[in-house]
């Protein structure tokens, strides 16, 4: 919970938040790129991650300054709840559309009375040693809820949504957002784009903080950092990879081919 602050804090100060989607399952990913960044992006939806890689994923951030945000398949607190006991910063929810779906995202986070969440911590409370009722409060107070705006119904209730109690952040996810508009693959349609500085005014306006999972294009990272997103999740652990394995193999190549 102390890095959920740390992340939090840093937004509230209006600092940018720099980050990457982790699709990997060896937690030596997330130590070895800790010092980089603010957050990890933990995704669950679209990757074979395990409760398993997860809690070593958890283990490695541990000592760090890093948040560790776990993006959950759906907005169940059946899925949300044994995230949340690993010890997770936080929880990004998928494909969000209502007040409603925001409110049952933030209830599956939070302790009773507040919440629903069943209590059955370990790691989090260092394995006994903590005291139960304490530590309910402060995971009450600092757990990290995000929910994904990718819908144009989630536009169209977009107050709605941000007026929710408990809800910590919003995050686009560009892709499904596009398509949803009739435009898939095109993130940089301009009625996407118009959709999203909507939604980030009214953010702004509510003081609610925005994220994104987007590309590893620096430009483009950019781009979205001016238009008020606070928070970027560039690429994923995989690209990355990919990004500098080409950029030094490719000067090389083409050094060999000066001479």
């Amino acid at each position: 919970m102390n890095n959920a602050r740390k992340f939090t804090d840093k937004l509230a100060r209006g600092e940018t938040c720099l980050g990457t989607a982790i699709t990997l399952a060896d937690p030596g990913i997330c130590e070895a790129l800790c010092p980089e960044y603010d957050f990890f992006w933990i995704d669950t939806e679209h990757t074979a991650l395990s409760l398993e890689h997860l809690r070593g994923h958890f283990m490695a951030v541990k000592g760090s300054d890093a948040a560790a945000l776990v993006r959950v398949p759906w907005n169940d607190p059946v899925l949300i709840k044994p995230v949340l006991d690993l010890g997770a910063d936080g929880i990004i929810v998928p494909m969000v559309s209502t007040a409603e779906d925001v409110s049952r995202a933030v209830a599956a986070c939070q302790y009773p009375p507040q919440g629903i969440r069943g209590f059955g911590p370990l790691r989090p409370l260092n394995y006994g040693r903590r005291d139960a009722s304490q530590f309910c409060d402060e995971a009450n107070e600092s757990i990290i809820v995000v929910i994904q705006i990718e819908q144009v119904e989630a536009v169209e209730n977009i107050e709605e949504i941000l007026a929710v109690p408990g809800l910590t952040s919003i995050a686009f996810g560009p892709q499904d957002l596009a398509a949803s508009f009739g435009y898939r693959t095109q993130p940089q349609h301009p009625e996407v784009l118009a959709a999203v500085k909507t939604v980030v005014e009214k953010a702004q306006q509510a003081n609610i903080p925005v994220g994104i999972s987007v590309g590893d294009d620096p430009d483009q990272l950019c781009q979205w950092a001016d238009m008020g997103i606070q928070w970027l999740t560039m690429g994923t652990d995989a690209t990355l990879l990919i990004r500098a394995a080409q950029d030094v193999s490719g000067k090389i190549r083409q050094h060999l081919q000066q001479q």
